[in-house]
């Protein structure tokens, strides 16, 4: 029965998306709609459309925000996201931001977290028992920011809700959007934001805080919608980094048809693990249209993985690649992938630059985190501290996984979070020598 279900899906895949890849169908609600028709034309962070939103959080203001960034290619963008504010005059040199970016969501238009109902909330995860959506949404710790008198600013990231395709995983993109709704906030005169800020993401937002860090210049630039943003530190829970997985490298054929090798398998252990790397290649091709899909997957596995993309988010993406093939999801891969060195070059482009972070860095991570695997944290820290950078790496008590290390880690860095906004020394968080 399973390989009658296989074949036929695989015709099904085949034959129903005629020769071209998929186009982006799902449905949005009107301020997304009408935003993704907006051209980016105009300064980084500059918010182009927004609208008044509830929030449940005490003495907090909200809004939905669409503002101009750009990607790692410097294409601009349309990125939508949040911002809750406290109510009330704001204070002299306005209020501090902390800048969320998020975990995986999708990649589909639909998927951004600020186009749920009531999204100006604290976190809530779907994987967990109090989840209370099919997807994660909210802002960590939104509450004791707002009582600490804080703007709190949540980018979807591009292609989640301003139209275009949304490079998942290209840390480099989404840490623009990061650095650019610091910019949008600041500007925003109803908010009282300040120009200092904070950032802190999980996930494929841990890699974008990471990233984040390490784009000084683009940090720097001028004729912005708010020049001369100051970033205090970063927070990184569970943070990924492809290109330090390839440090060491080769950089020919066959260092570059290993890396390939290994990171198809060591991702691709069940089918979870297989729609995160996937969504990865889909992402990277997103960002790089010198790339094609089938130098990695079968045709039928691209015209798959680029309809399921398209249009669904990420825990329905999965539930469908596992109805559709079950055990049988590798055979989508490509058995011999093709251009894996421009594939290289462009995962390495896509994650981390290697230079020093402009602030200081603290990761927490958990030791049952099967997602992203913590080495990646350990990785980074070597080749940062390295650089003259202050990384430190928290383990979380207890077996926490990837999915519990929000909560795990918010008790420690909500202080971490008040001292580098008072402007306290901290010590260096890299291991002695």
């Amino acid at each position: 029965m399973k390989k009658i279900l296989f074949f036929m899906m695989t015709a099904w895949f085949s034959t129903g998306l005629g020769g071209g890849l998929a186009e982006a169908q799902p449905q949005t609600a009107a301020f997304y709609e009408a935003t993704s028709q907006i051209r980016p034309e105009g300064a980084l962070g500059q918010i182009v459309a927004q609208e008044s939103i509830a929030t449940p959080v005490a003495g907090a203001q909200a809004w939905r925000i669409a503002y101009i960034s750009s990607d790692v290619m410097g294409r601009k963008t349309i990125v939508t996201g949040l911002i809750v504010a406290p109510v009330g005059p704001a204070p002299a040199g306005g209020r501090p931001i902390v800048a969320w970016a998020h975990g995986t969501t999708g990649t589909a238009e639909n998927c951004g977290p600020s186009q749920v109902l009531s999204p100006a909330q604290g976190l809530n995860e779907y994987f967990l028992m109090n989840g209370d959506s099919w997807t994660d949404y909210g802002l960590p710790s939104v509450e004791a920011f707002i009582k600490e008198g804080y703007v709190v600013v949540g980018t979807d990231y591009q292609g989640l809700g301003g139209g275009g395709r949304h490079q998942y995983a290209v840390a480099a993109s989404q840490a623009r959007d990061v650095i650019d709704s610091i910019r949008a906030a600041s500007s925003m005169k109803a908010s009282g934001a300040g120009n200092k800020a904070i950032v802190y993401g999980w996930s494929q937002g841990g890699g974008a805080t990471i990233a984040a860090a390490s784009l000084p210049d683009y940090i720097a630039r001028q004729g912005t919608a708010s020049d001369n943003i100051q970033l205090l530190g970063f927070v990184a829970l569970a943070p990924f980094d492809t290109a330090v997985l390839a440090a060491g490298t080769p950089p020919d054929q066959s260092g570059s048809e290993k890396l390939i090798a290994e990171l198809t398998a060591k991702f691709s252990d069940n089918v979870f693990n297989f729609t995160h790397f996937a969504m990865n290649m889909w992402g990277t091709q997103a960002a790089f249209p010198d790339l094609y899909l089938n130098d990695l997957f079968t045709d039928v596995g691209t015209k798959a993985v680029d309809r399921v993309f398209s249009n669904k988010c990420m825990h329905a993406a999965a539930d469908t690649l596992n109805y559709a093939y079950a055990s049988e999801y590798k055979t989508l891969l490509n058995p011999k992938p093709k251009n894996t060195l421009a594939w290289t070059a462009a995962l390495v482009r896509s994650s981390v630059v290697p230079v020093k972070p402009v602030a200081p860095v603290i990761i927490y991570w958990g030791t049952k985190d099967t997602v992203v695997p913590p080495v990646m944290g350990k990785l980074y820290q070597d080749q940062m501290c390295k650089l003259g950078g202050n990384v430190e790496r928290v383990q979380l008590a207890g077996e926490q996984t990837h999915f519990s290390t929000p909560g795990a880690a918010a008790p420690l860095y909500l202080p971490w979070v008040k001292e580098r906004v008072a402007g306290r020394p901290l010590a260096s968080g890299c291991p002695a020598d």
